[in-house]
């Protein structure tokens, strides 16, 4: 068959160039996507004429563009053929349900590799295989003709590694289904989570479709002024400080003042450069200089709001004694309405209201491809992760459709990305929620990287339309966004705050400082600030639009579990703020950076969480993909 190739391309005028390596992969193209010889020199010839290619050479380096093309041409043919290719139905979920379909293993949801096949015809990179099978349906390893395309992810020994766990002398508590990480040859049971997991969301602005890029000069006037007014507000309410007075004015006596920290020139932020500028309303937005040589320790960043204590004698100066960073714990009675998810009669459980605080919940940030393809293989083993632990709740962070993933920015995808949005992402988690049945939720969230949405920030959420049946347990939410979960206080965003403020913030720590949290630390800014973007100017990547319900960047509670995706290392760790009046600790939240699910052509990291009633009871692992 490979002279038969040959002679093929040298009839239509084509040399080839290291003549036995590309007539081998010719010949797998031909046999993977049912080929003849004249059919494959045909769309060689459409590919050939499409790039623009120059010469009548084929070399090697054109054979992964052209498998490419094979790859979509094959998948949108399958796909307007069998439309609900990836839809299970009722007799799979009964086969399922069978004492003797024990032995289906987990790569049904898992990502192909070589020997793993099943008995139903399946989409193998864009090509629908069936496997051979013997008289009694038992399934027969064909590598070449299975999965012939063996990927640096798929190649990787260990699936799930867990990395750290919060509270590791926890031992799991019911929720979901505890197994042995390691294990790569679990089955995967048709056994649904016992409890329903309720949603409702507190905060989740703008809203879909909303106009973006008109805010004027005023619009960030008026917010950061309101942000100002607020704090003072809160500062005098409390009774501790007393009326914020006026900064720039010179005077002998400690004053207490309320304003934004700015830096008096273009660099980063230093010592000798911190400025406050206080609001309209005290001092008419004048500027004064702090000198911080009396503070023992302080954290500070541009676009910080502080009270201040100290006295100015020349008024030009600002000697502090004092910087308060945080404002009094807001009751959860401040919350906005929240807005309760309708359900189906079919799916609402009759657990009562008043029940403990219990959830299993995994959740990921993308990219969820790794760079060397678009195949989605770490989405497709976290969801065989999240099935095999029957999650309660999958919360998925973008970005879903990495805009500097090498594909995408080259240009070189055949579909527009909503149709790889819909295809692989949106097809896969239907796939999974009619797998796991009526009491998974799935919650997505977007990225300002997402190739496929807006890029402002706040940002809407996705705009999709789903089937009736699955359409509430797939829940889009903006970024950032609040949301209650089994009546526990789920808060994220994924602009990568932590990095950005890790680059601008200074401090000084005393020297017999016993920790030096600075991950949390920095972590802890977006609870006393009580807003999940506090830094500004914004960095130069984030499309900061304060006129666009600026209101959305607001953390009117402390949730229970906070979760800020970030290139920096995952953690988990708790965050405690204030102190009550015996010195105790006041509030605490679970701030969760869960690392990004795809790294270059490898594997990154999620987090699992189960929580139950409070953070001493509750288990969180950082698991390694």
């Amino acid at each position: 068959m490979e002279a038969e190739i040959k002679a093929e391309f040298e009839r239509n005028g084509f040399s080839l160039v290291s003549e036995d390596e590309i007539l081998h992969k010719c010949l797998t193209f031909c046999i993977n996507f049912k080929l003849s010889p004249s059919d494959l020199v045909s769309n060689w010839e459409i590919y050939y004429l499409n790039r623009e290619l120059t010469g009548l050479q084929l070399e090697d380096s054109y054979m992964d563009g052209f498998l490419s093309y094979l790859q979509n041409e094959v998948k949108e043919r399958t796909i307007k053929d069998e439309p609900h290719l990836h839809s299970y139905s009722n007799s799979d979920v009964g086969i399922l349900l069978n004492d003797e379909c024990d032995g289906i293993k987990e790569s049904l949801l898992d990502t192909p590799v070589v020997g793993s096949q099943y008995e139903r015809p399946y989409l193998d990179n864009g090509v629908a295989v069936t496997p051979k099978t013997n008289e009694k349906g038992s399934r027969l390893k064909d590598s070449k003709t299975a999965y012939d395309r063996v990927t640096p992810f798929g190649q990787r020994m260990n699936k799930f590694v867990p990395q750290f766990t919060f509270n590791d002398k926890i031992m799991d508590d019911g929720i979901g289904r505890q197994e042995n990480e390691n294990t790569e040859d679990d089955f995967i049971k048709r056994v649904q989570p016992s409890e329903s997991c309720s949603l409702r969301v507190h905060c989740s602005k703008p809203e879909p479709g909303c106009r973006f890029m008109y805010d004027s000069i005023e619009d960030k006037f008026i917010a950061l002024e309101n942000r100002i007014k607020k704090h003072a507000d809160a500062f005098a309410a409390s009774g501790l400080y007393g009326e914020p007075t006026d900064a720039t004015l010179a005077t002998q006596k400690n004053v207490f003042t309320v304003g934004m920290i700015c830096c008096d020139g273009d660099g980063h932020l230093n010592e000798k450069s911190v400025v406050l500028q206080g609001s309209a309303a005290h001092s008419g937005g004048q500027r004064v200089r702090l000198d911080l040589h009396n503070l023992a320790q302080f954290s500070l960043f541009p676009g910080q709001v502080v009270g201040v204590e100290g006295y100015n004698p020349s008024g030009h100066c600002l000697i502090t004694s004092k910087v308060v960073d945080s404002l009094p714990y807001i009751p959860e009675g401040d919350l906005p309405p929240a807005k309760k998810l309708a359900m189906d009669q079919d799916f609402v459980t009759s657990s009562p209201s008043g029940t403990s605080k219990r959830l299993s919940l995994v959740a990921a940030a993308g990219p969820f491809t790794t760079t060397d393809n678009l195949l989605f293989e770490p989405l497709t083993e976290l969801l065989s992760y999240a099935s095999r632990k029957q999650s309660q709740l999958l919360l998925l962070m973008g970005p879903f459709l990495d805009s500097e993933h090498p594909e995408i920015k080259k240009g070189t995808v055949d579909q527009s990305f909503d149709e790889i949005f819909h295809i692989e992402v949106l097809r896969k988690l239907q796939d999974y929620i009619e797998f796991m049945g009526p009491s998974t939720r799935v919650i997505l969230v977007p990225s300002i990287r997402d190739a496929n949405h807006g890029f402002v920030f706040p940002q809407p959420a996705f705009d999709i339309h789903l089937p009736d049946k699955i359409r509430h347990q797939i829940i889009c939410l903006s970024n950032p966004s609040l949301v209650s979960a089994n009546e526990i206080m789920l808060g994220c965003c994924t602009v990568d705050i932590l990095k950005q403020l890790s680059s601008e913030e200074i401090s000084r720590t005393p020297a017999d400082a016993t920790s030096r949290d600075r991950m949390g630390r920095i972590a802890t800014h977006l609870l006393n600030q009580r807003g999940y973007y506090p830094l500004y100017p914004p960095s130069v990547d984030t499309p900061l639009d304060l006129a666009l319900t600026p209101e959305a960047l607001d953390i009117p509670t402390i949730p229970d579990v906070l979760i800020l995706p970030s290139d920096l290392a995952p953690f988990v760790k708790v965050l405690s703020l204030g102190e009550g009046n015996d010195g105790g600790e006041l509030v605490k939240c679970l701030c969760m950076n869960p690392g990004r699910l795809a790294k270059g052509v490898g594997g990154g990291t999620f987090v699992e969480l189960k929580y139950q009633d409070n953070l001493d009871k509750s288990r969180a692992s950082i698991i390694r993909i």
